[in-house]
């Protein structure tokens, strides 16, 4: 799954555990495992949702500091409005055994 570099570091230490996406259908299923930069996550689930539906714990899980920087992030596969379906995932990341 793609993750803006910025934000990788804080994926892969669990800072980051939910990501909003705007799919026209799904790219992930939960307990599927993805490479996320040097590391990979698990998806713990997944729903569509209406982004109104998205709340303040959300925003604060996906690292963003308001529902607009969280609404610009995941709109550039398009305008996202209130009522726009958008895939609410949350995931963990994975840590190897050595």
């Amino acid at each position: 799954m793609q993750f803006s570099r910025e934000l990788r570091n804080d994926v892969l230490a669990g800072d980051i555990t939910l990501t909003v996406r705007l799919w026209t259908r799904p790219q992930v299923k939960p307990g599927g495992r993805y490479r996320v930069g040097l590391g990979e996550i698990e998806v713990d689930a997944i729903e569509l949702v209406p982004f109104a539906a998205i709340t303040d714990a959300d925003v604060r899980q996906a690292g963003e500091p308001d529902r607009e920087t969280l609404r610009r992030r995941a709109a550039h596969a398009g305008p996202i409005h209130d009522d726009t379906p958008v895939y609410r995932i949350e995931f963990h990341p994975v840590t190897s055994a050595a």
